[in-house]
């Protein structure tokens, strides 16, 4: 088990709602273009399978979810609705309007968001929430002003690992650890995601990087 500060404890306990960016986040950054059936290129990713564990665990810990991306694909949207990701707003690289809209609509305070990123363009929200957390490959910049900062790169864990946070600071992690020593499937998760909501639909607001 991690050793965690009390501090940083102290900021995980208060979380109800995790965001995230998705290049270099979600993803190792790399973004690849595939031709489609008319000629076109197509624009997609690679996700991280323990990251999307780590979500469905933290939706049965009843922490909402959500993504703040300066792109807009497909396969963001697709992986979202796959892992029932409640909030999607996409082509925004100034994140604080978007920000604000989510945090509108979750009904939650800056103290009880986190945010993941991994460069300066989400420095503005990794300073204001609670919890503001760089991955391990982050900008040096954007890891010096963050609360945490994860042992595991962007698309390879980073995700999963914050929650892994939230979640022991909440005092559930060890329960559902403990569920699956045990193999009772007392946690019943979800295979599907719930119906997507209306948010998931793309946002189309010019190029993004």
């Amino acid at each position: 088990m991690p050793r965690y500060s009390r501090a940083l404890l102290a900021r995980a306990r208060k979380i109800k709602l995790l965001l995230m960016d998705v290049d270099g986040v979600m993803t190792d950054g790399k973004i690849y273009y595939v031709p489609g059936a008319g000629g076109e290129l197509l624009e997609t990713k690679g996700f991280d399978s323990h990251d999307g564990m780590g979500l469905r665990f933290a939706h049965y810990g009843g922490i909402t979810t959500g993504i703040i991306t300066g792109r807009s694909s497909p396969a963001i949207t697709a992986r979202a609705r796959d892992l029932g990701i409640r909030f999607l707003e996409q082509n925004f690289l100034e994140k604080l309007a978007p920000y604000e809209k989510i945090r509108a609509a979750a009904g939650v305070d800056d103290a009880e968001v986190c945010f993941i990123g991994d460069d300066i363009t989400d420095l503005p929200l990794v300073a204001r929430v609670g919890l503001g957390v760089a991955v391990a490959n982050a900008s040096a910049f954007l890891r010096r002003h963050a609360h945490f900062c994860t042992h595991r790169p962007g698309g390879q864990g980073a995700v999963r690992e914050t929650i892994e946070l939230i979640l022991t600071a909440q005092g559930k992690w060890q329960g559902i650890l403990e569920s699956y020593r045990r193999g009772d499937g007392t946690l019943r998760l979800r295979a599907e995601a719930a119906p997507s909501p209306s948010s998931l639909l793309p946002r189309l607001r010019g190029a993004g990087s």
